[in-house]
């Protein structure tokens, strides 16, 4: 079975590119536009990796990512924040994030930090 990422990104130019680029990389994706759709998503289909932007409509990437860490089911689930503000990453990090990639990023960029997260989540031990 192909493992499961989570795209949380209210762009839709954004999240379509990388769910094509994960997706001919062989991943399952799904995606979500809002915070209440994403936790929804997170609650029914549980991912082995959320890709979280940081500014969606309703709920904030941060309160989303501290939603995850707060849950037991997710709290050690792998998450990779998407800002095009540099200056959030701290807040990121602090809240929780694995990863802090900033916009714009290459498609080359983006699909070796995936592929990395999901080597070590697949790594036995």
């Amino acid at each position: 079975m192909s493992q499961h990422v989570l795209l949380i990104e209210d762009e839709p130019n954004i999240a379509e590119a990388i769910r094509f680029l994960l997706s001919r990389d062989g991943l399952r994706v799904s995606h979500a536009a809002d915070g209440a759709a994403a936790l929804q998503l997170l609650d029914r289909d549980p991912p082995d990796l959320v890709i979280l932007d940081h500014m969606l409509p309703g709920l904030s990437g941060l309160e989303i990512l501290t939603a995850i860490r707060a849950a037991p089911a997710s709290r050690d689930l792998p998450v990779m924040m998407l800002t095009a503000r540099g200056r959030d990453r701290e807040m990121a990090e602090r809240a929780g994030a694995d990863r802090f990639m900033t916009k714009p990023f290459s498609n080359a960029e983006i699909l070796a930090e995936v592929r990395a997260i999901l080597a070590r989540g697949a790594a036995p031990g």
